[in-house]
C-alpha cells in the first residue's frame, strides 16, 4: 500500500477522541447498544476493546459479548480497534492470541478495524530479550494481517520511561516505528502530576520524545490521558490543550467506565489531527 494510503487509512481510525474498555469492564459488555450509542453522543470516534490478555486462559475472553459491542459500536459509526497485553515470556501464546484478535468475526461478520499491541509486561528479562521478542511478534503480525490493516502500538509513556530507567532501558521507539502505523501512549499524566501547567509539560514532553525516538515526526500518535478516575477537570484540559497544540491525530481517557460527564465536556474541544503544530509544542 502507497504510503499517503497507509497514513490516510491509519488517521482514519487512530484520529478523534477515543474511548477505552478492557475485559474487566463490567456492565458495559452488558449493554452494547447503550453504550455505543452515548459514545457516540459523546463525540468519540474509536473505541478500543481489550480481546484477552497474558493472564486468561482464552484468546478472546467473552467472544458473544464482544461481538456484539463489536457490531453495535459500528452500526453507530464508530470505528473500534482490538488490543491485547502480551507476556513475551510465551512468544506462540501471545502471537496466537493477538492474531486470534485480528482474525475475530461477530456472528454477523463484523471484524476490527484495527489491531494495537499493549506493550507494558516486563516479565522478561534481559530487556534485550524482550525487546527481540517484541519486534519478531510485531513483524509476525505485519506478515499475517490483510495489506491495508493498520496496527498500532500501545507503548508506556517515555516520560514515565525516563523517571524509571530500569523498567525498560533501550525501548526500541524507531524500529518499533518502522513495523506499525501509530503510537498510542500511555501517557497517564496523573500518576505524577496535577497541575494544569505540568501537565501540559509533561504531555507535550510524551509527544517531543516520541517524535525524536522515532524519527518521525508524522507518526500518527494516540495519546492516552490519566486515568479519569484520578483526574481532574483542569488537568484534564490542560492534557486537551497539550494534545491540540501538538498536532496529534487523537486523544483519550482510560476508561470509558470511569470517565464522568464533566471529563467527556473537556475532550470535546480537543483540535485533534488538524496538521499544525503550535510553537508551544516545538522542541
Amino acid at each position: 500500500m502507497p504510503a499517503r494510503t497507509r497514513l490516510a487509512t491509519t488517521l482514519g481510525i487512530y484520529a478523534g477522541v477515543g474511548s477505552w474498555l478492557d475485559i474487566f469492564g463490567g456492565s458495559p459488555w452488558r449493554r452494547p447498544v447503550s453504550v455505543a450509542a452515548d459514545l457516540r453522543a459523546r463525540g468519540v470516534a474509536t473505541l478500543y476493546l481489550q480481546t484477552s490478555n497474558y493472564s486468561q486462559r482464552a484468546d478472546i475472553v467473552r467472544p458473544h459479548a464482544l461481538g456484539r459491542l463489536l457490531d453495535a459500536a459500528h452500526a453507530a459509526g464508530l470505528k473500534v480497534v482490538a488490543w491485547y497485553l502480551p507476556s513475551f515470556a510465551d512468544p506462540a501464546t501471545d502471537n496466537k492470541r493477538a492474531l486470534a484478535a485480528i482474525r475475530f468475526r461477530s456472528p454477523s461478520g463484523g471484524h476490527f478495524d484495527s489491531f494495537a499491541l499493549d506493550i507494558e509486561a516486563s516479565l522478561v528479562r534481559p530487556v534485550s530479550l524482550r525487546n527481540s521478542r517484541l519486534l519478531t511478534l510485531v513483524s509476525r503480525l505485519r506478515t499475517a494481517a490483510p495489506a491495508r490493516y493498520p496496527l498500532g502500538a500501545i507503548i508506556p509513556s517515555p516520560v514515565g520511561m525516563a523517571r524509571h530507567p530500569h523498567y525498560w532501558p533501550h525501548f526500541p521507539y524507531a524500529e518499533l516505528a518502522r513495523r506499525v502505523d501509530a503510537f498510542l501512549p500511555m501517557a497517564y499524566f496523573s500518576r505524577y502530576v496535577q497541575r494544569p501547567g505540568d501537565v501540559y509539560n509533561y504531555t507535550r514532553r510524551v509527544v517531543l520524545d516520541i517524535r525524536e525516538q522515532t524519527g518521525r515526526p508524522q507518526l500518527p500518535i494516540h495519546a492516552i490521558g490519566g486515568l479519569a478516575s484520578t483526574a481532574s477537570a483542569a488537568a484534564i484540559r490542560a492534557f486537551v490543550q497539550a494534545a491540540s497544540d501538538c498536532g496529534i491525530a487523537g486523544a483519550s481517557l482510560y476508561a470509558y467506565p470511569q470517565t464522568t460527564d464533566a471529563q467527556w465536556q473537556q475532550l470535546a474541544h480537543a483540535e485533534l489531527n488538524r496538521g499544525a503544530v503550535a510553537p508551544a509544542c516545538t522542541g
